[in-house]
């Protein structure tokens, strides 16, 4: 018991704190409704730029140590934030792609997502509104 909670206090000390829900969100114009955890990191990896139906997918991104950007790759594309890092330098470096554009938050992200349908992004389950539609990822 002793030992949980001085983790637990570490842990606030270090401002360390889990990560909000997310979800991955598209235009509420978007035809999309649901893709595969590969097709959504293929689209944030710069490995695609299409939907599934040959739509144009242009990825957002939370900033660098966002720990909901964080836990969004680790989850949908297996990579640590050094990973990212590594994977982006490599890219940037060889001409084969650009990290996607960096919002500050969750809002800005759903700003830009609402105004244009080719948008994909994540953002916190309790930024949703009208304008934005949670796509379901699929395994």
């Amino acid at each position: 018991m002793r030992c949980c909670l001085m983790l637990a206090c570490v842990l606030l000390w270090s401002g360390a704190a889990p990560a909000a829900d997310f979800v991955v969100i598209v235009s509420a114009k978007s035809p999309v409704t649901a893709l595969r955890a590969e097709q959504v990191a293929a689209i944030f990896l710069s490995q695609t730029g299409r939907y599934p139906g040959g739509e144009e997918a242009v990825a957002l991104d939370l900033p660098v140590g966002h720990a909901m950007r964080d836990e969004f790759y680790n989850k949908v594309a297996a990579r640590t934030p050094a990973l990212m890092k590594a994977y982006w330098t490599k890219m940037v470096f060889t001409g084969r792609g650009q990290p996607p554009r960096e919002l500050p938050n969750s809002v800005a992200v759903r700003r830009m997502v609402a105004e244009n349908p080719a948008m994909i992004a994540y953002i916190e389950r309790t930024a949703l509104d009208a304008s934005v539609k949670a796509i379901q990822v699929m395994p």
